[in-house]
């Protein structure tokens, strides 16, 4: 599978976890927190593969997007604390939810930069044969990619 894919599907995948997040009923504790615990997973190894794999190779394949690279480093810096505090959290606990809104906003935006604006400008530097290549390389990392948020390169610079 193609790199930008597989992230793209990884968006996905949050995305539908948010989604789920926000129809669960107000008094629904145990559903939020099976949510917000899937949600930290996918998004810890989600950073840790880009931070590790997809990152340094858009860098290093268009060398404009280091910009753009450096901002959602800084992103994730951001998300990967908010995840630290939502696994030790109460669901029960008044600023649960707000928190879990607040990071659904952040993922977001983040994603959506991503998308629109430097994908596009990965995808063309690279080509698919290299795509391919990074996808499987993201693959693997995702097997021994920590689950702790915060263990993730970002979560200390």
């Amino acid at each position: 599978m193609d790199a930008i894919v597989l992230l793209r599907d990884d968006h996905k995948t949050v995305e539908k976890l948010f989604k789920a997040f926000e129809k669960a009923g107000e008094d629904a504790h145990a559903e939020k927190r099976r949510i917000a615990d899937e949600v930290i997973e996918e998004l810890t190894v989600h950073a840790v593969i880009e931070e590790e794999v997809f990152y340094p190779a858009a860098r290093e394949a268009a060398p404009d997007t280091t910009d753009h690279v450096l901002e959602s480093v800084e992103e994730h810096h951001v998300v990967v604390w908010m995840l630290s505090e939502l696994a030790g959290m109460d669901p029960a606990d008044e600023r649960f939810d707000a928190k879990m809104t607040v990071l659904m906003e952040n993922v977001r935006h983040h994603v959506e930069e991503e998308e629109k604006e430097w994908f596009p400008e990965v995808r063309k530097a690279m080509g698919r044969n290299r795509l391919v290549e990074l996808g499987e390389r993201l693959e693997e990392a995702k097997k021994t990619a920590t689950r702790d948020p915060l263990e993730v390169p970002s979560a200390t610079r």
